[in-house]
């Protein structure tokens, strides 16, 4: 059966194409299995809550008719605003229109929310720029840039709201503007495109723009909210839509909603964050989580931008899912909203999910994978600019910026063939991580730190989750011991200059690019040496001290340029202390790195790298390989070019001069 849609339609009708809906939501009421849903160019102001599921053999699809022309907006349309003599406009809505839930008393806090929480889930938008909600009416006013936001000069578009009886009261500075003869709307809604229930799986979301939905924020241990997703639930594919403007989360790919683990320590402070977080995952296999039932989901060709906590978020519901060709970019980066859940995707327990070939810039962080990305892949990205500008501040309760964070994972996670231009490109308070075939401008940070606390006078460890290999069944749990890495034929460059030599690798700010600061683990030989597997009867009282001791570390086929310096374990490399020129250009629409760095290589080569190469992952004992279990040979590179029998360091086959690279 196929549906129609069209906000135009003289009236609204039964979805055939002669009479058509007027709403999607309409069409999303009685669609099943098979079924699709065709919507023509317009605007639809509505929630719209899938009913019903598809299956994997019949899925049920919603179309945009004319790719782009469909938009599903949370946001209504303000007008009759009027001028104060302070130069503020004011408009008042009443507070029926939100129904049992107003966006405009609900303020945005939680789990993991380290900013003052002073800010609400709704928002004001000005010709498609959501403006910034201050504290006090003075402050909108005033109308200040922002020192710690990204883009000064639009922190200066601000707006205030307070309760007047049964009326929400708004006030805005739109500077020289008439609100009422431009674009003003403000967040009404929740979420744009989203089930209401679980196991609402197999659906297809192709071609739309989805925009301006007041979603609250998004912890890991909590529902996570987000402007469009498949809640929790199998197969998903979104695909070729703008999403865009959501206070909190664009898409959400994560959990569902457990009343006894839901923003547990916001609400009942009694068990340590961590703690709250184990709990979490053992909860998530009583309520089916589980291969069969949930994961699996596509998101491709999407522009996902401006959103203030997440691009793409997802706790356990993001397992065995791809990202892939999508443009994520100004994420968290308006100092509005901070905690440890921002960054342009931010996944917790990324099992087997791929990331690849997207273009992720000016983000607080650019992915963060955070426990158990076991089987992870992060592969062919395009990482710039995610990171504060010289002389802007860092936020109170803002991250630290990096293009690549993997945060306390056993591994195996895969980090090959991404160019990585920001000051910080990885960071890896983990184990079981291999970085290969990466361009990297940035240093490595927090390889020895980042996961256990000292609390009493005593350590405690972080003991985080491994599973059974490309299943998501707990098979352990164990802290972070460091090491087990694997860096191989990466280019390294210090291009940023070394303003805090005192910093050490420990710190967030590290500036000094290379592989030195791995030279604190032991080589493979140094670490087995005292385990003597070749003896009967192993002393397991004596082997204590180094059952929790540093995992080794293997190092080779780099290039380090300009600086960055070769530690200990690298035999194979190549140094020069020459600097290469290296620019990333925008040109009508295209992205082009130019760079004199692989003539500087010379004739240097490195091997080509397999899974038999990199081994096993510590403590999941599992492979660096595919996700259905075959081995990985990197000899495809950025652009899926052939590398022949022998590589180049860095993401590409061969060089010359510069490479279109999105």
């Amino acid at each position: 059966m196929v549906y129609y849609v069209n906000a135009a339609a003289e009236r609204d009708g039964d979805g055939s194409r002669e009479r058509p809906f007027r709403q999607v939501n309409d069409a999303a009421r009685i669609a099943r299995p098979g079924d699709e849903v065709i919507v023509a160019p317009g605007i639809y102001r509505e929630y719209v809550c899938p009913k019903f599921a598809g299956t994997e053999e019949n899925r049920i699809v919603y179309r945009s008719e004319v790719p782009g022309g469909a938009r599903i907006t949370g946001a209504e349309e303000l007008k009759g605003w009027t001028k104060r003599p302070d130069g503020v406009w004011t408009a008042r809505v009443k507070n029926s229109l939100f129904g049992s839930w107003n966006p405009y008393t609900e303020m945005v806090g939680g789990d993991w929310y380290f900013a003052p929480m002073v800010r609400h889930t709704g928002a004001v938008f000005i010709n498609d720029l959501m403006m910034y909600e201050t504290v006090t009416l003075e402050e909108c006013v005033k109308a200040e840039p922002d020192p710690a936001a990204w883009n000064k000069e639009e922190s200066t578009w601000k707006w205030y709201t307070e309760q007047d009886g049964d009326e929400t009261v708004l006030y805005a500075n739109f500077h020289d503007l008439d609100p009422n003869a431009e674009n003003v709307e403000i967040a009404v809604r929740r979420n744009v495109f989203m089930p209401s229930e679980n196991g609402i799986g197999y659906i297809t979301v192709q071609g739309f723009k989805m925009d301006k939905a007041a979603t609250t924020w998004a912890p890991p241990a909590a529902y996570q909210d987000g402007l469009m997703g498949p809640h929790w639930s199998r197969g998903w594919i979104i695909e070729d839509c703008e999403i865009c403007n959501s206070r909190c989360c664009g898409i959400s790919l994560g959990k569902y909603r457990d009343p006894e683990n839901d923003m547990y320590f916001f609400t009942k402070h009694v068990k340590s964050p961590t703690q709250m977080e184990r709990d979490a995952v053992c909860r998530g296999q009583y309520h089916g989580w589980l291969k069969e039932k949930v994961g699996s989901h596509l998101v491709r060709r999407c522009h996902v931008h401006h959103c203030g906590q997440t691009g793409i978020v997802g706790r356990m519901g993001a397992v065995f899912s791809t990202i892939e060709d999508c443009h994520i970019h100004d994420v968290s980066n308006t100092a509005q909203l901070g905690g440890a859940e921002t960054a342009g995707i931010k996944l917790h327990a990324a099992i087997d999910v791929t990331i690849r070939r997207n273009h992720i810039h000016h983000c607080i962080q650019g992915v963060w994978l955070d426990w158990e990305a076991q089987g992870a892949r992060v592969s062919r990205n395009l990482f710039h600019d995610n990171m504060r500008q010289e002389g802007t501040p860092q936020a109170q309760g803002a991250m630290f910026s990096t293009d690549v964070f993997i945060e306390v994972g056993h591994g195996p996670t895969l980090i090959d063939n991404n160019i990585m231009l920001s000051k910080v490109s990885i960071t890896i308070p983990s184990e079981g991580i291999a970085a290969v075939h990466n361009l990297m401008l940035g240093a490595f940070t927090l390889i020895n730190s980042g996961v256990d606390s000292i609390v009493n006078g005593q350590r405690e460890p972080r003991y985080t989750p491994y599973h059974i290999r490309h299943r998501t069944e707990v098979a352990g749990f164990m802290t972070i011991l460091h090491g087990d890495d694997r860096v191989y034929n990466n280019i390294m460059i210090q291009h940023y200059p070394i303003e805090h030599p005192d910093w050490g690798n420990d710190a967030h700010e590290c500036e000094k690019v290379g592989t030195k600061a791995f030279d604190i683990f032991p080589s493979y030989e140094e670490w087995v040496a005292p385990f003597k597997l070749d003896e009967p009867g192993p002393d397991m009282g004596g082997l204590g001290t180094y059952h929790f001791g540093h995992l080794p570390a293997w190092v080779g086929g780099n290039a380090y340029f300009g600086g960055a310096e070769a530690g200990r374990h690298e035999h194979t490399g190549f140094v020069s202390e020459e600097k290469p020129e290296i620019r990333l250009e925008e040109r009508d629409g295209r992205w082009v790195l130019k760079t004199n760095v692989y003539d500087l290589l010379k004739d240097f080569r490195a091997g080509i790298i397999t899974t038999e190469t990199l081994g096993k992952a510590f403590e999941p004992e599992q492979r660096f390989e595919n996700p259905d279990g075959t081995a990985i040979t990197l000899d495809t590179d950025y652009l899926g070019d052939h590398r022949g029998t022998s590589a180049m360091p860095g993401p590409f086959a061969e060089m010359d001069g510069e490479k279109t690279v999105w």
